[in-house]
């Protein structure tokens, strides 16, 4: 039998695997926005080849001191290639160590959503079809989702969460992420409704809707109609709003007995979207000017940089977005997945 002091590194190294595919992952994210934004992504026209060459051979001056398109568009393929094989060695750390269910079940839809990012990237470039671009744009925050949480769980599974009794005769986990026992905070009476299990998986659903929905906008065709737009736009804001009213709720939501990480998280959460908001207002001030009314009759074609100072902000709001989705996973996986453990060790089988 494997014992705690034996396990403890193998636990560790997973870890920090799986810290590193988040990291890079995000980093494949902030290029891939870029990307868009510059509207490089033919920038090279054959794949999985970089203009003939191996694309991890491709000669390094040309790459550094080439086109700006050319260094972000190949610059996200070798992101993109080292986030696949960042992901398989995480899938065999998990699977030979004989880690819980759940995780080794997120492990493998990361595989596969990587595997299919790949498979969709290449056909963006070799179809040349804006339609497989917005899917690609809507599948890489759904891998950060995921990787994200894998990295959540597999750093609770280090701490080995305590069992504590709850208000009410329940129990509940000491979340390993910290806890709220002794604290004197402010809280607000609530109705069932709007309680931490609903509000923060709300908030992770709403959150990727809205980077949906964010990427059809980014990616409209030239042809669009000015009715597509404004339809498009709404929709954008109305999302912007249910993910407001839901981090706002969710800060408001916690309770002295809940954990404390999640209050923390929360606020964090609140920070995020205020920042996405502004960020927001100003992506449509450098990319549209001032609005005459409502919402503009004419449209304009797609988001892409028309400036340093527009590229910036409209990158920015979008990566904003993907971090406020990372976010609101950590959070509901510390605040809700405390629960759902509730009686037993990380992995361990209910008595």
């Amino acid at each position: 039998m494997t014992t705690l002091a034996s396990a403890a590194p193998r636990s560790l190294l997973t870890f920090v695997v799986a810290c590193l595919l988040v990291g890079t992952t995000a980093l494949l994210l902030c290029f891939g926005a870029l990307v868009t934004t510059y509207d490089a992504a033919m920038a090279v026209p054959d794949w999985p080849a970089t203009y003939g060459h191996n694309m991890f051979l491709f000669p390094l001056a040309e790459w550094l001191g080439g086109p700006w398109d050319l260094f972000l568009e190949h610059g996200h393929r070798l992101l993109g290639a080292t986030v696949g094989v960042i992901t398989l060695v995480l899938a065999g750390l998990v699977f030979v160590w004989r880690s819980p269910t759940v995780l080794r079940g997120l492990v493998a839809a990361a595989v596969l959503l990587v595997i299919a990012q790949g498979v969709l990237g290449g056909m963006r470039v070799l179809l040349d079809d804006k339609t497989i671009a917005k899917v690609h744009a809507c599948t890489g925050p759904l891998f950060f989702a995921v990787a994200t949480a894998i990295a959540t769980l597999v750093w609770r599974d280090r701490r080995r969460p305590a069992v504590a009794s709850g208000p009410g005769g329940g129990r509940r986990v000491e979340a390993a992420l910290g806890s709220g026992r002794g604290r004197s905070l402010p809280t607000v009476a609530l109705p069932s409704w709007a309680t931490a299990g609903f509000v923060p998986p709300a908030l992770v659903v709403a959150a990727y809707l809205q980077l949906v929905a964010g990427a059809q906008l980014r990616h409209m065709e030239a042809s669009a109609t000015p009715l597509d737009f404004r339809w498009l736009v709404t929709l954008h804001l109305l999302g912007a709003a249910a993910v407001t009213v839901l981090a706002t709720l969710a800060w408001l939501a916690w309770q002295p007995h809940d954990p404390l990480a999640a209050r923390q998280w929360s606020r964090v959460l609140v920070g995020l979207v205020v920042g996405q908001v502004l960020l927001g207002c100003g992506a449509w001030l450098v990319n549209y000017g001032v609005p005459g009314g409502w919402l503009p009759d004419t449209w304009s074609g797609p988001l892409v940089a028309r400036s340093v100072r527009a590229a910036l902000v409209t990158t920015g709001h979008a990566v904003l977005g993907m971090l406020i989705l990372g976010a609101a996973v950590v959070m509901s996986l510390v605040w809700t997945g405390a629960g759902a453990a509730a009686g037993r060790s990380w992995g361990e089988a209910p008595a």
